[in-house]
């Protein structure tokens, strides 16, 4: 009816202090995980729990431990996962909401816990953002690489994007599963809940940003390591953001060092916002023409996001020039093309709308043809640490990508060259016809194509 509301599962309604929005998505996760076993595959399954559909996934809230000297613990959850004979998996759960931080004190209580009762894990599950794939967000922490009880952390960003990604894009067979895990989204969409996505930038921000203007920064400055550390993760929510509106796993593109020494991203960040002025950072989204590079410059006040498009390679110039222009016939006119010949480093621009009307603008005066394309978008960058009346520096990033994508990058695809033709084959003349001539005058056969050999009379013997 108008103006009546409708009844949830999970109502965001009544909400009156941090503890209770923690222990109420606490309640609403783990009930969720139990019934929607998608879900809980595409969560658990990861940390070494049991794949089989038909899995049982228990979950319990704040269970009660004691510790080697008598104190009493209490984590905000335990999971089991039990299928067949195998043992079952086992995690212990902590939860923050809002800007509460993890505290590594607590997490390495549950650790021991965990490792003398036989358990598998502990899963904590933060606002906060991890810099790297399997790396934890919080410093001091006791587990090694060779633990046998593994610590596992999960952004409020990365729960909400797989559940997105489960409801809208995989999809879950049965209605009522499929109804509570919306409804679960929906919990976790409300600002009331908790679960923030990333917007701040931090206290240090309008420092930084000043800073990088004027030239007067330090990398080794707690400022500009807190703003690095920030995009970093910054870079990790928008890949998990454009995952979910996709319903693909966009990834961040690593160096093999950067991999190897989650620590090293961050430092270079630094030196990059003090040298001239920028942040940088490149996502992989599968089956697209190419990977998406953004660099914001603080100095120049823009969000600059492009992809390189290698160009036809069994076609000239104009035809390759060509073949882009029709790939971005549909995109907006103040993009910017640079071709690139084999080996080159440096191009020639064009913009997008005059290109559309001559071609020719993108050929080289040297002849050389074009090997490659980099399509660029720029656009206004946001200079608040937040969003307010206008968009801030996250938002303002967030939307330039986003952009970039659905404008440009989704309706492109990589050349794929005709497949070789068969070539007709010509019989070579075999010149004038001659008469033919027969050697041998044979006697008419039943089977032309085949002489009867008459056979020697009984009694008498072949003679070679």
């Amino acid at each position: 009816m108008p103006g009546w509301q409708r009844a949830r599962i999970i109502p965001v309604s009544g909400i009156g202090s941090e503890r209770e929005a923690e222990q109420r998505a606490t309640s609403a996760l783990l009930a969720v995980l139990g019934i929607v076993r998608p879900f809980s595959q595409a969560i658990l399954s990861p940390m070494g729990a049991s794949r089989a559909g038909r899995a049982v996934v228990e979950t319990f809230i704040e269970p009660t431990f004691k510790d080697d000297s008598g104190k009493v613990v209490r984590p905000d959850g335990l999971i089991q996962v039990a299928f067949g004979r195998k043992p079952p998996f086992v995690a212990l759960v902590e939860v923050k909401t809002g800007q509460a931080k993890l505290a590594a004190d607590q997490i390495n209580a549950y650790w021991d816990i965990a490792r003398r009762e036989g358990f598998d894990a502990v899963v904590t599950i933060s606002n906060e953002i991890a810099p790297s794939f399997g790396v934890h967000p919080t410093e001091g922490l006791k587990v090694r690489s060779n633990s046998k009880v593994a610590v596992h952390h999960l952004s409020w960003t990365r729960v909400l994007s797989l559940a997105v990604t489960e409801k809208t894009h995989r999809g879950i067979d049965d209605p009522e599963q499929d109804w509570i895990l919306g409804e679960l989204v929906r919990y976790l969409e409300h600002d009331a809940s908790g679960a923030l996505g990333f917007d701040d930038m931090g206290a240090n921000w309008v420092e930084v940003r000043d800073g990088a203007r004027n030239g007067t920064l330090n990398s080794r400055s707690d400022a500009v390591t807190d703003v690095a550390l920030r995009w970093d993760q910054l870079l990790s929510f928008i890949s998990l953001r454009l995952g979910a509106d996709i319903g693909e796993d966009v990834v961040e593109v690593l160096s093999r060092a950067e991999q190897h020494d989650p620590r090293l991203r961050p430092r270079l960040f630094a030196e990059s916002l003090c040298r001239d002025g920028t942040l940088s950072g490149t996502l992989r989204v599968p089956n697209t023409v190419g990977d998406v590079h953004i660099t914001v410059d603080l100095k120049a006040r823009q969000n600059i996001v492009s992809v390189d498009v290698g160009a036809p390679s069994d076609k000239g110039a104009k035809g390759r020039i060509s073949w882009l222009v029709r790939q971005l016939r549909d995109a907006p006119g103040a993009l910017v093309v640079e071709p690139y010949p084999k080996g080159g480093q440096t191009g020639i621009a064009g913009p997008m709308e005059a290109i559309a009307e001559d071609p020719s603008l993108l050929l080289r005066e040297d002849k050389k043809d074009p090997h490659r394309f980099r399509v660029i978008g720029r656009s206004e960058l946001g200079q608040n640490r937040r969003s307010g009346k206008s968009p801030g520096f996250v938002q303002s990033v967030i939307n330039s990508i986003e952009s970039f994508y659905g404008d440009v990058l989704q309706d492109m695809t990589a050349y794929q060259p005709k497949a070789p033709q068969l070539k007709s084959v010509v019989p070579e003349d075999p010149g004038p016809e001659l008469p033919s001539v027969p050697l041998v005058a044979a006697a008419p056969s039943p089977n032309p194509e085949r002489r009867a050999i008459p056979l020697p009379p009984p009694g008498s013997t072949w003679h070679v």
